[in-house]
């Protein structure tokens, strides 16, 4: 299998997935305090919304690279 094959089917996994769930979480440290030695530290979760035109333009991309590394020369 060639890399315009792996990369579109990796597109189009991404693209399904963006689809399906919609958004996705992580947790971020980030730094309150520093008094001298004493150092205080706060977990922030945050959620990055995925746009429908992403998910749907990485399976179209993902398609084009599947017909793309299907053909050849």
């Amino acid at each position: 299998m060639n890399t315009l094959k792996l990369l579109g089917i990796a597109l189009i996994v991404l693209g399904v997935l963006g689809l399906a769930y919609g958004s996705f979480s992580y947790t971020q440290d980030t730094q309150a305090v520093k008094l001298g030695p004493l150092e205080l530290t706060v977990k922030e979760r945050k959620t990055v919304n995925v746009p429908l035109w992403a998910g749907g333009g990485a399976i179209a991309a993902g398609v084009l690279l599947l017909v793309a590394g299907g053909r050849k020369s």
